[in-house]
């Protein structure tokens, strides 16, 4: 067998080897194919393999968290979401990927499954994954856990249907009690598709929003919210401001997720408040609420291209940078009510807060928006969350703007 060459793409590697599959019927491409993978792969911390994504804007970062790529599937998508199986469960797992997430619900479920005489549990999972050359890696990839075997003879049938694979190869049986569809396409199509009120949770996870904005927009969020039951939750590994705020405006409540392997937690969100456990930082929320970091990402026809959608949040931003939105140069909306030793960065603070009727960093507009933190607690509960918080201080903001009286 000819050893295809190191310069050619992983994604021609991919396409020359499934191409030689259809056209021999040879299980020996597919075991080649597996070897020449494994020189594009990167080991984590935790065995399980990852891959750098393709470079935007003159940078790449890997597809998961160095310190554990199937761990991170665990840690910050299946354990948040609390999943409780006695009755039959519904995931909608968007950029799919490798599979490492439905891998690892089906392995919580598996080992948590509550089955009685008169209903067993069940798992049903809604993969959406655009690129079907990632799904052909998840293929010839070592599978980090046992069940990760069910997700590749998933995707080894979707392949097949697709006609990019012709040899049905993978061993492993798919239990009668999981259910795995795969969508192949963009998940915008897809989740316009969905029903309502049909998931549990949803694992959101695709790159960052600077490079997907097209996941992170409201009206995305807003079909999220539309197929999601009442107390379902939404788990993503970002915590970007105009994700964030996204989710709030879909009418999500937001919470902090897990921090494995970063500084900072991903994003839990869900229209039950009763779902969210932490608040996010009161930095972070005075970011969103008052900052125009906190701009969301818009795509009313869900048609748009990513330049298109950061374009659109760019010229946003402009527009309601001292108008309804206090500048997020040097972190402006952080130092309300503090003190600033430096007087460089004191003079260019106050700059920005002039521009939106603040006169000072503790005059009584200051205090007057920030008023809400007051009540800032870690543990989130009806009265006092983020979302309400945020929701809050952006109105007084708006107030203080346009200059009407207002009372502490």
């Amino acid at each position: 067998m000819n050893t295809i060459r190191k310069e050619q793409s992983l994604f021609e590697i991919l396409e020359y080897y499934f191409s030689k599959e259809k056209e021999h019927h040879d299980n020996s491409y597919r075991d080649e194919l597996s070897r020449e993978i494994m020189k594009f792969l990167i080991e984590t911390d935790d065995g399980s393999y990852t891959l750098k994504s393709p470079e935007f804007d003159g940078k790449s970062e890997n597809m998961h968290n160095s310190h554990g790529a199937i761990t991170e599937s665990f840690e910050k998508f299946v354990k948040p979401l609390k999943f409780s199986y006695e009755k039959e469960i519904a995931i909608l797992d968007i950029c799919s990927g490798f599979g490492y997430n439905s891998a690892a619900a089906i392995e919580n479920f598996t080992k948590n499954k509550k089955d009685t005489n008169e209903k067993i549990a069940k798992l049903k999972i809604d993969m959406i994954e655009i690129s079907i050359e990632t799904l052909a890696i998840a293929l010839t990839i070592p599978s980090p856990i046992p069940e990760h075997k069910i997700i590749k003879k998933a995707i080894e049938s979707k392949l097949i249907d697709e006609d990019f694979a012709k040899l049905s190869l993978e061993k492993c049986e798919i239990p009668e009690n999981i259910n795995i569809n795969i969508f192949c396409e963009d998940a915008r199509k897809t989740i316009e598709s969905l029903e309502d009120n049909s998931y549990d949770a949803i694992f959101l996870d695709p790159f960052s929003p600077a490079w997907t904005p097209e996941l992170c927009t409201v009206e995305f969020f807003i079909e999220l919210k539309r197929v999601l039951k009442d107390d379902g939750m939404i788990a993503t590994y970002s915590a970007a401001a105009p994700l964030r705020y996204g989710f709030i405006e879909a009418g999500f409540h937001i919470g902090e997720g897990p921090a494995f392997g970063r500084k900072f937690g991903g994003t839990i969100a869900s229209t039950n408040i009763d779902k969210i456990d932490k608040s996010i930082s009161k930095s972070d929320e005075r970011t969103i609420a008052l900052s125009d970091a906190g701009i969301p990402f818009r795509d009313p026809g869900l048609n748009k291209n990513s330049n298109e959608i950061l374009e659109f949040r760019a010229k946003e931003r402009e527009k309601t940078r001292h108008f309804h939105r206090i500048s997020s140069a040097v972190q402006t909306s952080l130092f309300l009510g503090e003190e600033i030793s430096d007087e460089k960065l004191k003079r260019r603070v106050l700059r920005n807060l002039s521009k939106v009727n603040i006169p000072t960093l503790k005059s009584k507009e200051a205090n007057y928006i920030i008023f809400p933190q007051n009540s800032y607690l870690v543990t989130s509960n009806h009265q006092f969350n983020s979302r309400n918080r945020i929701i809050d201080m952006n109105n007084r903001l708006l107030e203080v703007i346009k200059g009407l009286n207002f009372k502490i």
